[in-house]
């Protein structure tokens, strides 16, 4: 019958390979890939099988460090400025990175630790005393300062809070918003449609239409369009509009608006 062993639980494949390098005393930049990965298989081959996420993670890290060994195996390569490249350079940065973050977390944990040691007793100040407010004496605060001296400091912040207002938006007046509804709208291009058969886009706006009664307009002879109650000519891109009616306006619905 065997014997249950229950394996020490890692964070991952970085946290094993960190306590096999602490175990077996070896500096971090010369990794004695051979040994490291036997121990490693070793550990991943007692792993439980049932949680296949954490054991493919296990795997994945298994794989690196067998094609690092296989790597040292051959000729060592050079990079472009003739520098032989160690296979377990990238692996030895990783290693680092993770030992770094993972002793930071456990300085965090202790000021956690420490934090929840520390407790605060709430003010217990008599309303009286929290409230009092030392006397002011106006003769010592005052000094030799003379009605003369206050009307030029009184006229020296006027002139300072007159600086803080623009002189141009603050005689900007109020901007109204206008409403142009398309419905509304509906109404006056259908009855302009039915004395005039063919038009400009330009004659049907009045002298005095706003941009957004332009836009509104301009919608409403696109849903026309679109219903096949007129059709539009343009000569060239600066041209006028040239709109004709080929359906009666009556027939023209209310166009629902969004």
């Amino acid at each position: 019958m065997g014997i249950n062993v229950k394996l020490q639980v890692f964070e991952g494949p970085l946290d094993l390979l960190l306590h096999l390098i602490d175990k077996n005393k070896v500096n971090i930049y010369d990794i004695p890939i051979a040994m490291i990965t036997e121990q490693y298989m070793e550990y991943v081959n007692q792993m439980d099988k049932e949680d296949l996420n954490v054991v493919s993670e296990f795997l994945v890290m298994a794989a690196t460090l067998l094609d690092i060994k296989s790597k040292m195996l051959l000729p060592k390569e050079v990079n472009e400025e003739g520098v032989e490249e160690d296979p377990r350079a990238e692996l030895v940065e990783k290693l680092l990175e993770y030992k770094l973050f993972k002793y930071m977390s456990y300085e965090l944990k202790d000021r956690q630790i420490d934090a929840e040691r520390a407790f605060y007793k709430e003010p217990t100040v008599p309303k009286e005393v929290a409230a009092y407010r030392p006397p002011v004496n106006l003769e010592e605060l005052i000094g030799d300062l003379t009605l003369h001296r206050l009307n030029q400091i009184f006229q020296d912040v006027l002139k300072r809070q007159e600086e803080k207002i623009d002189p141009i938006r603050s005689k900007f007046g109020k901007i109204e918003k206008e409403e142009v509804s398309m419905s509304e709208k509906l109404v006056q291009v259908r009855s302009y449609l039915k004395e005039h058969k063919q038009f400009s886009f330009r004659q049907m706006l009045s002298k005095n239409s706003s941009k957004v009664s332009v836009i509104v307009t301009f919608l409403v002879i696109l849903e026309l369009i679109k219903t096949g109650f007129v059709t539009v000519q343009q000569e060239n891109t600066m041209a006028d509009i040239e709109i004709t009616v080929v359906k009666d306006p009556d027939l023209i619905e209310d166009i629902e608006e969004e």
